[in-house]
């Protein structure tokens, strides 16, 4: 007889590719030159200058007023109403995990192709769940996700439109659930500052200020609902030295004025290297950039063996995305393969 807590048998969960994974790439590709040059991902090449942290954050557990001071400087930051709507987590991605356990079985809708986390979340908590290609097929469901600007093409939804499905969704009881882990340095209007019940809006702290070593995140939402995602998440979610750090960033408005200038540039040249190279721009941000090669798989190849790696796509194999190089040198060794 079992006698185990667990009601179910633990399962493997599916793998789903991500950048980053330079393991793997060393063992596929183990003559590549070092050090290899990551551009799997979307994060900011050029972090955020860490400010001095005091020796105390390390040594106790953090105080209630430095939680509300950090949700008061992302409040300020996001344009949420104030900071009972803002949730701290320790990343985004537990934040993906997290909602679909708050939620009953539900039909939920995913406009995709988009990250692929948030679909196999609402999966994993039991929901059913499709992927559509239609932005107004998502009223129809219980639960809606967006990704905007989307990952990893860029796309975008006017914000009429996605106040619209937002207001549809509270108003039968339903969730939209807006990820803008990539808004931050974008000319887009966030849905931060329109929080209501019905809507949560995720927000990415490491990506934009290139420290997703800290694991920072945020919910926007109304109290009540931030109340409960803030309880799911239980006590001392954020460490003490994120809380100081997090803070400092959110609140130097300076510093991510000169970000967005400065990453718009990168992008820039860095489309114009793709289409040197024979890509066809698809979109992305000023963090990555998506483009279609004729030579895709060979391409992937050609750059791996370089040490250099982007992200490429099971479902599209002429399809990479390329996040932003950082220095010269960077810049360099990718032109020379992309030539």
């Amino acid at each position: 007889m079992d006698h185990s807590v667990w009601s179910v048998p633990a399962r493997e969960p599916a793998a789903i590719a991500h950048g980053g994974d330079l393991g793997g790439l060393r063992k596929a590709y183990p003559d590549a030159p070092e050090p290899w040059l990551d551009l799997s991902t979307g994060i900011n090449p050029v972090p955020y200058p860490v400010p001095p942290v005091e020796a105390s954050a390390w040594l106790r557990l953090p105080e209630a007023s430095e939680v509300h001071g950090l949700r008061e400087a992302a409040a300020s930051a996001y344009g949420a109403p104030g900071p009972a709507h803002v949730v701290p987590a320790p990343g985004t991605q537990i934040l993906i995990e997290t909602l679909p356990r708050l939620v009953a079985p539900a039909r939920v809708a995913v406009l995709g192709p988009t990250y692929a986390e948030h679909a196999a979340a609402w999966s994993r908590a039991g929901h059913a769940v499709v992927e559509s290609h239609d932005p107004g097929a998502l009223a129809d469901a219980q639960v809606a996700v967006i990704v905007d600007p989307n990952n990893p093409d860029g796309r975008t939804l006017p914000l009429s439109e996605r106040l619209a499905l937002a207001r549809a969704m509270r108003d039968r009881g339903g969730l939209l659930v807006a990820d803008e882990a990539f808004a931050d340095l974008e000319p887009v209007e966030s849905l931060c500052p329109h929080a209501m019940p019905g809507l949560v809006v995720l927000r990415s702290f490491g990506k934009t200020y290139g420290l997703a070593g800290l694991r920072l995140g945020f919910a926007v939402a109304d109290p009540g609902t931030a109340e409960r995602i803030a309880g799911a998440l239980g006590p001392w979610a954020v460490s003490g030295p994120a809380l100081a750090i997090g803070r400092a960033a959110l609140s130097d408005r300076a510093w991510r004025a000169a970000a967005a200038r400065d990453r718009g540039e990168d992008a820039a040249r860095l489309d114009r290297m793709i289409l040197r190279g024979g890509g066809r721009n698809v979109g992305g941000t000023c963090l990555f950039r998506t483009a279609d090669f004729p030579d895709g798989p060979d391409l992937y190849r050609r750059l791996a063996e370089a040490g250099i790696a982007v992200r490429r796509f099971a479902e599209r194999q002429e399809r990479l995305r390329f996040g932003l190089p950082a220095g010269k040198d960077a810049w360099c060794r990718l032109s020379r393969v992309l030539k």
